[in-house]
């Protein structure tokens, strides 16, 4: 089973496409920056796109509306 699902995802983000992309920005910039907003030893992924995808659940990435 896959973490974080799915389902408790898309509570926090409308759709699967802009869900794709901010979890894909968030981890390029978790790659180029090194900076992440959990303690490392609390994430359950060990890839960034799993760590910016908890990060979402969690609510702490925002998306900032133009």
């Amino acid at each position: 089973m896959l973490y974080p699902s799915i389902d408790s995802l898309l509570k926090k983000v409308d759709s699967k496409y802009l869900l794709v992309n901010i979890a894909a920005k968030r981890a390029k910039e978790m790659e180029k920056t090194e900076h992440y907003q959990i303690k490392e030893n609390e994430y359950k992924s060990a890839k960034n796109i799993g760590k910016a995808l908890e990060e979402i659940k969690q609510g702490l990435v925002h998306l900032k509306e133009e």
